[in-house]
């Protein structure tokens, strides 16, 4: 293999998808965030808000309400739920995006869902939550809750899916090749390392 694949899994407001994008801007390579989505959407036929939304958060914060939850029928295949539907299509598009080439893509498991090839480099963004709560508000605006209970909420939905998918914990230094701190380091600097440790790979790998 002599793809270059960077997965970049975030906690929210840390910038990791920022940090994405700008790695495969300097690499001159392909980024899948939205775009993924698009290419789900016309797979299921499901909208691209719900695919967003149900691609990558449970809609509980607990494991076991997730797993016993009715989750709605519509849509669905083969007996499957709507999400277990979601998934097992959402994965087969980045084991092809994966085999066509290299590229960068962000959340959505995919540092599971490519776990075995030797040209993919996991990477994980994290910050303090106080420099992830004033972006978040930054970016988005406030809302009704607060910036630190937001952060909170998201991670958890987001911790909650990624166990539920993979049987794994999220955000554990294990699953991961590098976590960077990107509060302490910067979005311009974590970029530089991702593509530095991405060139030491792929010449141990080739």
């Amino acid at each position: 293999m002599d793809n270059r694949i960077i997965t970049i899994s975030r906690e929210f407001g840390s910038g990791g998808r920022t940090i994405g994008k700008m790695t495969a801007e300097k690499l001159g390579i392909p980024y899948y965030d939205k775009e993924l989505i698009k290419k789900v959407a016309v797979e299921t036929g499901f909208d691209e808000s719900y695919i967003e939304k149900q691609g990558e958060d449970a809609p509980s914060k607990s494991i076991f309400g997730y797993a016993f939850a009715a989750r709605g029928m519509n849509g669905a295949m083969n007996g499957m739920s709507a999400d277990d539907f979601l998934w097992v299509i959402q994965r087969n598009v980045i084991l092809d995006l994966a085999e066509k080439g290299p590229c960068v893509i962000v959340g959505r498991c995919a540092d599971y869902i490519l776990k075995e090839r030797a040209d993919c480099l996991n990477v994980f963004v994290h910050a303090d939550a106080d420099i992830r709560a004033e972006r978040i508000v930054r970016l988005y605006g406030e809302s009704e809750k607060s910036p630190l209970k937001r952060l909170e909420e998201k991670d958890k939905k987001r911790s909650v899916y990624y166990r539920y998918y993979t049987g794994r914990e999220w955000g554990m230094a294990a699953n991961y090749d590098i976590a960077l701190n990107s509060g302490k380091l910067g979005l311009e600097r974590c970029v530089e390392l991702i593509a530095e440790l991405t060139d030491i790979q792929k010449a141990l790998t080739s």
